[in-house]
């Protein structure tokens, strides 16, 4: 299997690996398959033991016009997704309080004005592409609504970020990469300029600013948080629509009992992770599930497999909005749990309390959905639908 295939469908090699003695290593992603639950919670467990660094390897390494071109530009620091200890430590406080509670409470009414207006803009259309009219639309807005960036400036600065993504996982041709570089380092150029301007204002970019004060880090970070604080939210709106609309039987459950929005979240979230896994680096000798790992070698901490295991979840394979609760992995665990979970909760509780109001009819448009290629933000590449 070639590595788009395996980002495509990964659930076949799961299964192997979890019905396999130990662990297993995989050849596509060049790390040891951590496949069952108990074994992603424990690796999730022992961050002394499993270093973050490292945790997003990229897949494609940039030639050097590219690197040219953000030489310039701020950035380049480490990030809070892929440092342990202090500076972990350090990464996240802002993030989680820019994040917490009070702050997403805060931030709900702009979350509904905008979620109805986008749909408003299609729903008498009777069809819609989904991911470009509403799942990428909205998690932007609500991240630079929260980051306090200008509105004209958000569909810009998710456009460079999903270039730095690219920059990263996607073969390109040099004058691509370049032309992707540039709109990279004018994103961290104008990341530092807000994050100077917010230094004294409530919003996330301040939060930011205030604790970390290297300007390097503060971009890195912002633009981390860029990408991470709508891709995961993004993922969910397509592989919740699509998954309550395949099996026409869960989208009129939801329909006649929308207490059961919550439940529809939670198992999309089990059944699809929307961030497939992390690579961790052993730091010391251990055997974990049976399987001596050395320092310095790489395992990859599979949620979506571990979403599958059927020791912890009942017929794994079906997607069952009834189904009872148990806790899935997610959104991580641990010290780099999701500090944007209950964002992205809401978003999704605010849409779906939406779609079966307002397009009550909503079905698919056809059968054929593809899967990105990749493993970051498991997701339907396009999802047509009709009402």
């Amino acid at each position: 299997m070639d590595r788009e295939a395996l980002y495509r469908d990964p659930y076949p090699v799961y299964a192997r690996a979890r019905a396999a003695p130990g662990l297993t290593f995989s050849d596509e992603l060049d790390a040891w398959l951590v496949a069952r639950y108990a074994d992603v919670r424990e690796v999730l467990s022992r961050p002394g033991d499993f270093s973050s660094q490292g945790a997003l390897r990229p897949d494609v390494l940039p030639g050097p016009r590219a690197f040219a071109e953000l030489a310039g530009a701020p950035g380049g620091a480490p990030v809070v997704l892929s440092t342990d200890g202090e500076a972990h430590t350090r990464y996240r406080k802002p993030l989680t309080r820019g994040l917490s509670p009070a702050r997403v409470a805060a931030a709900l009414p702009f979350v509904r004005t905008t979620a109805a207006g986008l749909l408003a803009s299609f729903a008498r259309a009777g069809q819609a592409e989904w991911m470009a009219a509403y799942a990428r639309p909205l998690p932007a807005a609500v991240i630079g609504h929260l980051l306090g960036l200008d509105p004209a400036d958000v569909p810009g600065a998710v456009r460079a970020g999903h270039r730095a993504e690219e920059l990263l996982f996607t073969p390109m041709p040099e004058d691509e990469q370049v032309a992707a570089a540039r709109e990279v380092a004018a994103l961290r150029h104008l990341l530092d300029r807000h994050a100077r301007a917010s230094l004294a204002r409530d919003n996330l970019a301040g939060d930011l600013a205030r604790a970390l004060t290297d300007p390097n880090e503060v971009v890195s970070n912002t633009e981390n948080l860029l990408l991470a604080g709508h891709l995961t939210t993004t993922a969910l709106l397509g592989t919740v629509v699509h998954h309550l609309l395949r099996d026409r039987r869960q989208w009129e459950l939801l329909r006649a009992r929308p207490d059961l929005v919550p439940a529809a979240i939670e198992e999309a979230a089990r059944y699809e992770a929307p961030v497939q896994g992390f690579r961790r680096t052993v730091t010391r000798p251990l055997t974990l599930s049976g399987t001596k790992l050395a320092a310095g070698e790489t395992v990859f901490v599979s949620f979506g497999s571990a979403g599958r295991d059927a020791t912890v979840f009942d017929r794994p394979d079906t997607f069952d909005i009834t189904r009872e609760p148990v806790r899935h992995l997610s959104f991580g665990h641990g010290v780099h749990g999701c500090p944007g979970a209950l964002l992205a909760r809401e978003q999704l509780r605010i849409t779906l309390e939406l779609l079966v109001r307002e397009l009550p009819g909503l079905r698919l448009a056809g059968e054929d959905v593809t899967m990105a290629a990749t493993l970051i933000h498991r997701a339907p590449e396009r999802l047509h639908l009709v009402w």
